[in-house]
């Protein structure tokens, strides 16, 4: 199962989830669905995401029962 620290990363930017969407070009749902984890988002909004927040991809999404 995906995992994040998207909610917490997004937080320490004082980002709002429409915020985010708009510098990523998602809506708000969308940042709020793959907060709470019901929602995979595709290779490439993974990577806008990250260069966002400017973490590395790993730093914040991994897979559950993966070494980290």
């Amino acid at each position: 199962m995906l995992r994040n620290k998207l909610k917490e990363l997004r937080a320490r930017h004082n980002y709002t989830q429409s915020d985010l969407g708009k510098l990523v070009g998602a809506t708000r749902q969308t940042i709020g669905m793959i907060e709470k984890g019901d929602y995979a988002p595709s290779v490439l909004l993974a990577l806008k995401i990250a260069k966002a927040l400017r973490v590395d991809l790993e730093e914040l999404f991994w897979i559950e029962g993966e070494d980290e």
